[in-house]
């Protein structure tokens, strides 16, 4: 048996899981880190947090797993995406904390990006809107405040997404390198081309010398250090977290359609060979790259998903436990006319507002937490039926059903919510962890543990399906509450 080992380095969190060659989880261990929050609206990670950690949950996953570490084929790396390192060539440290993909301190940047006429280039060559979720503007908002250009246009400094860090210190030789995936979520790649854009560097006045190679998302970059684990072992794949999971779904057919309830939502379907312009907010993205040729796809992002319970418990005190939320949505029929826009750093698709905030609507004196706790849980599938709808728009195909997986969508209460406002069913596989898994089935093609995708797709099986109950009246009445919710959030900071 043949053992590949997922590095699934989140928002919150890094995590390692260890997967046989059948796609089981033997072991998996995740260690949280703190989250820094300088200013209103910003969001930091300590690049020591983000290292240490990880490399602590692969030791401790693989040591509970019990596997011989001879027996590992390979590790594949998947990452929170747009989250920001800048690091010294000479020594590896940080000139800064990583900015995290939520920190909205770019704005400015995007204002006049837009202001000057650049959104439909930027839209054209990348397939992204301008904001500030992407990392093109954070690596120029670093190199400007820390007055970093000289340094980095003579080469002392590499610029990398989490993927592109963790490689750098992980592996042997220190090679600095991005998967496509990951390059395309800078706002400064060619997604036709599959090429760095001059044009888009040199409008952000970003010097080419800090920049990764881009390479497919299965191949081998090189070894771990020997000291990590006491032998060397390929790392073989490298993609984000959201790409890793649509390849983990095996979702493989064009019109194939996922959603990832984790920190954030994010939902992808897979357009095959077809780059398709959104009409309605949505991003186009390469969905993964095997020998040189890339596949795209449509996707959306929810800035808050499982954020919104970790604020209901954290910061609310409205829960003890993730898990509680769902029994208390249980305890009520129904949220009473309450609704909850999750709007804490801004709007994502189809929306792209900066400037919207949370906001609680339709709260009386008998409005109590289990209200509250349930309307935020039916905002996560809210948000998330806004993208599906956006899908069907832009490419004419209403997918038969949605599967779905990550952390959240084991609340069974929510993806039954899901499965009603969307009116189609919704699949979750025995994997929810399929972001990890995409990344291990990645690697064991970029070592040969699988002949292909087809082969590796074998390896994803289906759990539980969910089925549409509510009716089109109920239905219709319900997003009519939540859009008039969503107009109430948005444009709530004044620029």
């Amino acid at each position: 048996m043949r053992i590949l080992v997922a590095l699934d380095q989140g928002t919150t969190s890094s995590r390692a899981i260890v997967f046989d060659q059948e796609g089981r989880t033997l072991a998996a261990h995740a260690i949280e880190f703190k989250q820094h929050y300088p200013q209103p609206g910003w969001v930091e990670h300590d690049p020591e947090d983000i290292l240490s950690t990880q490399i602590e949950a692969l030791r401790k996953a693989v040591e509970m797993s019990g596997v011989d570490v001879r027996d590992i084929a390979a590790i594949g790396i998947t990452n929170q995406r747009e989250t920001t390192l800048v690091w010294e060539k000479e020594t590896g440290r940080c000139v800064h904390n990583a900015i995290v993909w939520q920190c909205r301190r770019t704005a400015p940047y995007i204002e006049k990006l837009v202001a000057d006429g650049k959104a439909d280039l930027i839209k054209e060559k990348t397939g992204l809107v301008p904001d500030a979720y992407f990392s093109g503007t954070k690596i120029a908002y670093l190199l400007d405040t820390l007055n970093l250009h000289e340094r980095a246009q003579r080469g002392e400094l590499c610029f990398g997404t989490v993927d592109s860090f963790l490689a750098w210190h992980l592996v042997d030789g220190r090679p600095h390198v991005t998967d496509a995936t990951n390059a395309s979520r800078t706002m400064l790649f060619n997604i036709e081309k599959q090429e760095w854009d001059d044009e888009l560097l040199s409008m952000l006045n970003i010097p080419k010398q800090i920049l990764p190679t881009v390479v497919d998302s299965a191949q081998v970059i090189g070894n771990l250090r020997a000291e990590i684990l006491g032998r060397p072992i390929p790392i073989a794949a490298m993609a984000g977290d959201q790409h890793a999971s649509l390849f983990g779904q095996a979702c493989f057919e064009t019109g194939m359609i996922k959603n990832t309830y984790g920190t954030g939502c994010f939902m992808l379907m897979n357009t095959g060979d077809q780059l398709i312009r959104s009409n309605n907010g949505l991003l186009t993205t390469t969905a993964w790259r095997l020998d040189g040729k890339p596949t795209y796809a449509l996707e959306g992002s929810v800035f808050m998903g499982g954020a919104t319970v970790q604020w209901l418990r954290d910061e609310m005190g409205l829960i003890s436990s993730a898990s509680e939320s769902e029994q208390l949505a249980e305890s009520v029929n129904d949220t009473a006319g309450v609704f909850l826009v999750p709007a804490f750093t801004g709007l994502g698709a189809p929306y792209w507002d900066m400037y919207s905030r949370g906001t609680i609507v339709g709260m009386t004196r008998g409005t109590n937490k289990a209200h509250i706790v349930r309307a935020a849980l039916e905002a996560i599938a809210y948000q998330s039926c806004d993208l599906f709808t956006a899908m069907v728009a832009d490419c004419g195909h209403r997918p038969p059903h949605m599967q779905v997986d990550g952390g959240a969508s084991a609340n069974s209460f929510m993806m039954q919510f899901q499965s009603d406002i969307l009116g189609v069913p919704v699949v979750r596989p025995m994997v929810l962890e399929t972001t990890a898994l995409g990344a291990a089935l990645l690697a064991g093609i970029g070592v040969g543990v699988y002949a292909n995708k087809e082969e590796a797709a074998s390896m994803v099986k289906p759990d539980l399906t969910f089925m549409p109950h509510m009716d089109q009246y109920n239905r219709d009445l319900a997003l009519y509450g939540w859009h008039r919710a969503v107009e109430r959030s948005r444009g709530w900071v004044e620029a």
